[in-house]
């Protein structure tokens, strides 16, 4: 079905940092955003002192809502003590600049410590999601050379202790609170040991930052190098995407082991001196609720899938909490089927924006913005500074190279692998000990993104699928997400996953794996219901098979794992098996 456009009214459009978007994009240059970073004077960038050190000391930076509720604020002048504290703690074990710090922590305060105090002794921050089992951890932390890694005792009991033998350049193991196991230091102590001020070590915007893993079909993760200057890019996004300014109280509800967690769950909400929320519960729809009310909260960033679920219960539950503080919703993770995007609209009062970006770009792209309409279903137009296009196809689906050149497609209402040209401060910089497949990330001066897209006569970019994802059938290429959103549209399915099995006619078949919403049963009535429900609404790219399957595989993240169905269906190696939901 055809989604109507959600216009802004005059009065939000008059009082948002992007007051118009084409004029903005004339005048915009990245030297000029870099100047607006304090720096360290004489070329030095530092991340940690952009987010922490530059602000009011007195002014609020994190406000942490414990498992039981209890909420405790630090100050911007406390978190700069105590990060200094443990970069003064990295330089007393002989930590150097350039070693690789891992955290395996959820969200507690001493990863934002770690985090920002690692910053400043000049190391690589290496973070891992905290549901990892032992595997994916030890394979990350061997791939990265880790030096010291800072976990909790628990964590450290289940998923490190078995494993550290194994990572010969692991030095250090830092457990948070007051008590150590054999081999490791207990962080409370060591941190109340030492000096409250550190010169922040002068690094270059080049130096390396950040060393974020992301999973290939292989069963190697990529090791996505960034850099100091991926600040500047935080900063500017978070302001143009997001909205966001220093008197929010800001919450992003991505888990610190991702990337989206990392860049705007740390780093870019500080830079602006925001108040950043962080809760160490996990997902519940009652207390997220209450999070939103309690904390006051004014820009809320968090991901289809948990939106989603959010939208399984009573529309009127939000109704319940106040949320007047509440002024601009984004999502970001996977595509944003049209119905989550109104029913922010109808329940929150506010639409969701949608937005796109990758662990590679390490800052948002793509993005619906706050004073500009939202086409339902879109991911938006590329932010200021970001040169997007479409590139033609070839056979397998990934961009047409031919002598090292790309045809780039021009207009409107055209498909393409999305394609950016470099130059963004947070552009990765290589991937870890990979140089020949960061190579091959790049072709004709672009950046290919692996990602297919189309683009309509107004410049809004509309996700199709992952190039390796995008079925072709019966001369069609089909965008699996296009038909996930259409099944998603008929009041049975919860969640849909849609992959091409092979047919030696059509050369592919559209085959969907549903999940039901409760209260409803699979059957072969449904089965027809939905197999006709899905022609009316796409016509010749519809389904032909459905398969009913209430435990869809997913990340840890929350998206359906499309390649792990097709895997499966055909009886294909797994490969990378460490980001799927519950595996150890």
């Amino acid at each position: 079905m055809p989604w109507e456009p959600i216009r802004k009214p005059a009065e939000v459009r008059a009082h948002t940092n992007l007051g118009d978007y084409d004029q903005t994009r004339r005048r915009f240059s990245w030297s000029a955003a870099r100047e607006t970073m304090s720096g360290l004077g004489g070329g030095a960038l530092n991340i940690a002192y952009e987010a922490v050190d530059r602000h009011p000391a007195g002014r609020t930076a994190l406000r942490w809502v414990r498992q039981d509720g209890v909420v405790r604020e630090f100050s911007y002048g406390e978190l700069s003590r105590q990060s200094n504290r443990f970069a003064h703690l990295l330089r007393a074990l002989g930590v150097r600049r350039g070693d690789r710090v891992y955290t395996l922590l959820g969200r507690v305060p001493e990863l934002y410590v770690a985090v920002l105090g690692a910053f400043k002794a000049g190391c690589v921050v290496s973070p891992l999601f905290s549901a990892f089992g032992p595997e994916p951890v030890r394979q990350r932390l061997r791939l990265g050379e880790a030096a010291v890694l800072v976990t909790s005792p628990q964590l450290y009991d289940r998923k490190v202790a078995r494993v550290r033998d194994s990572v010969p350049s692991l030095r250090h193991v830092l457990l948070t609170g007051d008590g150590d196991r054999p081999g490791t230091i207990a962080l409370g102590p060591a941190l109340a040991g030492a000096a409250p001020e550190f010169e922040i070590e002068r690094t270059r915007p080049g130096d390396p930052a950040l060393l974020h893993f992301t999973s290939g079909t292989t069963g190697t993760p990529k090791g996505a190098i960034h850099v100091h200057e991926a600040v500047v890019a935080h900063h500017v996004t978070a302001a143009y995407a997001l909205d966001l300014r220093g008197e929010d109280v800001f919450w992003c509800t991505a888990d610190p082991g991702w990337v989206t967690g990392m860049s705007y769950g740390v780093i870019a909400p500080l830079t602006h001196g925001a108040t950043l929320v962080s809760d160490e519960g996990e997902f519940d729809a009652r207390r997220w609720y209450s999070v939103l009310a309690g904390q006051g909260v004014t820009v809320w960033y968090t991901a289809p899938t948990a939106l989603r679920m959010l939208m399984r219960h009573d529309p009127g539950l939000a109704k319940e909490y106040d949320l007047a503080a509440l002024r601009f919703v984004a999502s970001v993770g996977e595509p944003l089927n049209p119905e989550a995007v109104v029913w922010g609209q109808e329940a929150l009062g506010l639409p969701v924006h949608d937005n796109w970006w990758q662990t590679e770009t390490g800052a948002i792209m793509i993005s619906n913005f706050a004073g500009e309409e939202i086409r339902p279903g879109s991911m938006g137009r590329p932010l200021p500074g970001v040169e997007a296009a479409l590139l033609k196809q070839g056979e397998g689906g990934r961009a047409e190279v031919a002598g090292g050149q790309v045809t780039e497609l021009r207009g409107g209402g055209c498909q393409g692998e999305l394609a950016l040209r470099p130059g963004w401060p947070s552009m990765f910089r290589g991937y870890w000990h990979d140089p020949e497949r960061y190579e091959k990330a790049f072709a004709g001066g672009w950046y290919l993104t692996g990602d297919v897209a189309r683009r309509d006569e107004d410049g809004y970019y509309w996700f199709v699928g992952r190039a390796d994802d995008v079925i072709k059938s019966a001369g069609h290429l089909v965008g699996p997400f296009e038909v996930e959103s259409a099944l998603m549209a008929h009041p049975a399915v919860a969640e849909a996953g849609v992959i091409g099995r092979p047919d030696p006619v059509a050369g592919e078949l559209v085959k969907a794996f549903v999940s039901l919403h409760e209260g409803f049963s699979p059957s072969e009535d449904l089965r027809a219901e939905l197999l006709t429900f899905g022609r009316r609404a796409l016509g010749a790219v519809a389904p032909k098979e459905i398969e009913f399957d209430q435990h869809l595989p997913h990340t840890r993240s929350g998206k359906v794992m499309r390649r792990l169905l097709k895997a499966r269906e055909l009886g294909l190696p797994e490969g990378d098996l460490s980001t799927v939901e519950g595996s150890s």
